[in-house]
């Protein structure tokens, strides 16, 4: 329809171009001919699809007759939605639709385009112009009464916003919609008195109106005015008591109370409620799982809330995946990968499932079934060099090294030779394989390959510099890489350590200690190698009753290779 519109006003136009300019000169005549035709020629590119054309052909037709106000409009409309256009620009392109507006006024789309133009650009008070210009035309036009009020809004009049909105009442009748826009304008004209009785107003409309009593109540809790803000929501719950919206009103006001029980009670009921739709319960438990992770709080409470939704809905995938992730952030990956496994007996092609499942065996350090998932996957997506990147490193950690870099050598094969990020990512890769796997020439000769690709990958820096001061070879070289990878990431404590390890190494130990303590307080407390390599730094700096009790704590938190702590611990004591 919008097309066919677009093809008969161009029509007309020729029509009426045609008979103004039959008494010009015969070349003039000519060229606003033929710019016509281009203008039609371009109307048919749009409707093809070929908007390269559509805008080529505009270009063309304001070329040859800058004076025709419907190609001025459109040419301008086409140039203002471009991308990367400078405020200079649209306001150039804004200037050419308003030639066909000042010309055509009562063009009732035209207008109501260039008013959203000039909004999109801030130009306020050329949008005002045209609507104001267009509700003369359109007197009892609800859209353009409504737009006008709007962008009165906008521009902070809100008295002229409600004396439009007012008219559309008494147009339209009253509707939630439209008293909610008139509250916010009386609210930021911080006039209560006429928040509350516009309010009352439309409750008296339907006063065992759910949804009128529920904004009733949000209007009074924003007031500050508790008590009545819970009587409209004890009322809204009392007239439907089936709608699971009103939990939601009554859970947002003991939330902003502080009232935890009550909260968690509503949102409980809210949850169970089965006219609430699933969207509305996913971003519910969203919300208030992060809550309750911010604040440390008992999971049981998440827990039975998840329990009581699968119950519900026990073929909904994005339930078990919202769990699965609530799982990952308390650190419980097995329970993740457990999820996980319910979210691919929905859905056995779902191939992010089959990644995310990867990823939380890897994190888990259930290699093994991250490497099952994985093969899984990539049957899904045989071209994903995401996944073997991920893939490799789980065989490394199982100590099958000819199937690590097997699997590097296949991600390498499949990358494009320009890269160069993603190529010295995977060859660095195969460097820690060789190097686990005791090869240290080779494993230094992939570092040295990596980092010529991209000397800004700090991973391998970070990697090359600790095997450098672990073989106690080029500690120089060590401290200068260790050192690039710190200054790019001051936060990472895993590099932070490496910087320390380099100056233990080298024995300068008041350096070691300065940036071992540094790598502490930015680690999450979970890393016991970081407290190993602090015993083991307090050791040579001559503090040993210090140094015993480092080995200590990293023993208490399970180390891989207790017994070289419990020998250190035996000698120290």
């Amino acid at each position: 329809m919008r097309r066919l519109f677009h093809i008969i006003m161009a029509l007309m136009l020729t029509v009426t171009t045609v008979m103004a300019v039959t008494a010009l000169p015969d070349d003039e005549r000519g060229r606003k001919e033929k710019a016509q035709y281009v203008y039609m020629e371009s109307l048919n590119a749009r409707q093809r699809g070929d908007i390269g054309a559509h805008y080529d052909l505009l270009e063309r037709a304001y070329e040859l007759d800058s004076t025709n106000t419907a190609i001025a409009y459109y040419y301008g409309l086409c140039r203002l939605s471009r991308s990367g256009i400078t405020l200079r620009d649209a306001e150039s392109a804004l200037a050419m639709m308003r030639k066909h507006i000042d010309a055509s006024p009562d063009d009732y789309y035209e207008a109501i385009f260039y008013a959203d133009a000039a909004r999109s650009i801030r130009k306020h008070d050329l949008a005002l112009g045209a609507l104001k210009q267009l509700w003369k035309h359109y007197p009892y036009k609800p859209e353009v009464q409504s737009r006008l009020a709007d962008e009165y809004a906008m521009t902070g009049d809100y008295a002229n916003a409600v004396a439009v909105y007012d008219s559309i009442e008494a147009l339209q009748g009253m509707s939630l919609e439209l008293t909610s826009r008139k509250v916010m304008a009386y609210s930021a004209l911080q006039d209560t008195v006429r928040v509350i009785n516009e309010m009352h107003r439309l409750l008296a409309t339907a006063p065992k109106n759910s949804s009128y009593n529920m904004v009733m109540g949000s209007v009074m809790q924003q007031l500050g005015m508790p008590d009545s803000a819970l009587y409209y929501l004890n009322a809204a719950q009392e007239y439907e008591p089936d709608n699971g919206y009103t939990y939601l009103a009554k859970a947002q006001f003991y939330n902003e109370q502080g009232d935890s029980a009550q909260y968690d009670n509503q949102i409980y009921k809210a949850l169970i409620n089965e006219n609430l739709d699933l969207d509305a319960k996913m971003g519910v438990l969203t919300d208030y799982t992060r809550q309750l992770l911010q604040s440390n709080d008992s999971s049981e409470r998440v827990n039975r809330l998840f329990r009581v939704l699968i119950e519900q809905h026990p073929h909904e995938s994005e339930i078990h995946e919202l769990y699965s992730e609530y799982f990952v952030v308390k650190k419980d990956y097995k329970a993740a990968a457990e999820q996980l496994g319910y979210v691919l007996d929905i859905d056995r092609t779902d191939a992010d499932a089959w990644r995310k499942l990867m990823l939380v065996n890897m994190m888990g350090e259930n290699y093994p079934a991250a490497v099952a998932a994985a093969e899984q996957a990539l049957e899904f997506n045989p071209d994903s060099i995401e996944l073997y990147r991920y893939v490799a490193p789980a065989y490394l950690e199982m100590k099958e090294y000819d199937k690590a870099l097997a699997t590097y050598d296949k991600a390498l094969s499949m990358v494009d030779s320009t890269d160069l990020t993603t190529r010295s990512v995977l060859v660095g890769g195969k460097g820690d394989v060789y190097f686990s796997r005791g090869d240290s020439v080779q494993a230094f000769k992939c570092y040295d390959e990596a980092i010529e690709l991209n000397p800004s990958n700090y991973g391998i820096l970070n990697n090359y510099a600790y095997f450098l001061a672990e073989s106690d070879k080029e500690l120089d070289k060590a401290e200068s890489m260790a050192a690039r990878a710190v200054n790019a990431n001051p936060k990472n404590s895993t590099f932070i350590d490496t910087y320390a390890w380099v100056f233990y190494k080298k024995g300068d130990y008041k350096m070691a200690l300065l940036y071992i303590r540094s790598a502490l307080n930015n680690d999450d407390g979970e890393n016991e190698e970081l407290v190993e390599h602090y015993g083991d730094i307090l050791w040579m700096d001559g503090s040993h009753d210090e140094a015993v009790e480092q080995w200590k704590k990293a023993l208490e938190m399970e180390p891989e290779n207790p017994e070289a702590l419990k020998r250190k611990i035996e000698q120290g004591l």
